[in-house]
């Protein structure tokens, strides 16, 4: 059936409906005109490449890279599985894949016992020193990305004073200089530095809407600060850390840049080498095999921290 013919069906039963029951087609039409751009937006902007991607994996590489006809001599589809077979037999991909995974773990792990804190001395101070608080952990958002990237390749640098700093400490107690620039440290160093605003908001959204009677309340039975912490704010903030575990930890996975600029050879990530793949080496296939896995390991992740976060929110009400 042709675009319009569907396009048509659709309005009739929208008419048909407002006709029917007013009240209820306003309501639908008000439903598709507040849902309808950001589904639009998901469509064309992470499906429809998301399947393009996929299907480029089974496609041949062309002899100048890129990608070769999708119909052979003979006019059938051109289509293989050959681009699958290095990431499963190389474990040199395996392992970077794997390391990946680690460095987006710790990354998570620290900006939580880092971001928790903070967020929530922000939700704990008066209302009047909040929106000031919570402007000065998204200022660095204003600046650009790169910018702030290359000033922590001046702070790590070999000549820097932090350097120096602990090197004179490591050579105190008898051990050899170390490099902090172009090292794993430095990976994830700038992976927290560019994800903890997004552990630290929602974490903070959540913190906020406490009830401080929940509070009292432990107190008068006769509840501890630890106890009060342990058994009525951190259950009752799992919400919050499961967001802002999954905002830092997928784009930590596959990001590029910092290992790029701070990690050397030593900090290659899989994102690296999909860009090394599109880029350098125009083997597009692999690379779309590459971004395939981890699209899976993130949609993974994603569902992991909404199946996670499911039952609290019940809980919560």
């Amino acid at each position: 059936m042709p675009v319009t013919s569907w396009l048509k069906l659709f309005m009739s039963k929208v008419v048909a409906k407002t006709v029917s029951n007013p009240a209820s087609g306003k309501q639908s039409l008000a439903r598709w005109l507040i849902s309808g751009p950001p589904l639009l937006y998901l469509i064309f902007f992470f499906a429809v490449p998301t399947l393009i991607m996929a299907f480029a994996a089974f496609r041949y590489p062309g002899d100048y890279g890129g990608l070769a006809p999708l119909f052979d001599e003979s006019g059938a589809l051109d289509l293989t599985l050959e681009s699958f077979t290095p990431f499963f037999s190389d474990f040199v991909y395996t392992a970077i894949f794997l390391k990946s995974f680690l460095f987006a773990i710790i990354t998570t792990l620290v900006c939580l016992l880092m971001a928790y804190p903070l967020a929530l001395l922000i939700a704990r101070s008066p209302q009047k020193w909040r929106s000031l608080l919570v402007l000065l952990v998204i200022l660095p958002f204003w600046s650009n990305f790169l910018i702030r990237i290359y000033a922590w390749i001046i702070i790590l640098g070999p000549q820097s004073a932090l350097t120096r700093g602990v090197n004179a400490v490591l050579g105190v107690f008898g051990f050899e200089p170390v490099t902090l620039l172009y090292s794993a440290f430095a990976v994830i160093v700038g992976l927290v530095y560019v994800h903890l605003p997004f552990m630290v908001l929602p974490l903070y959204a959540n913190l906020e809407k406490h009830d401080p009677a929940l509070l009292d309340a432990a107190q008068d039975l006769g509840a501890n600060a630890w106890q009060r912490f342990w058994r009525v704010t951190f259950p009752l903030s799992l919400p919050g850390v499961y967001a802002g575990a999954a905002l830092v930890f997928i784009p930590a996975l596959g990001i590029f840049a910092v290992s790029d600029l701070l990690g050397g050879t030593g900090g290659i990530m899989i994102g690296n080498v999909i860009k090394q793949q599109f880029l350098d080496s125009r083997d597009w296939p692999f690379g779309s095999v590459l971004s395939i896995m981890l699209t899976v390991a993130a949609l993974a992740a994603a569902g992991l921290a909404a199946l996670l976060a499911r039952p609290r929110r019940r809980a919560n009400g």
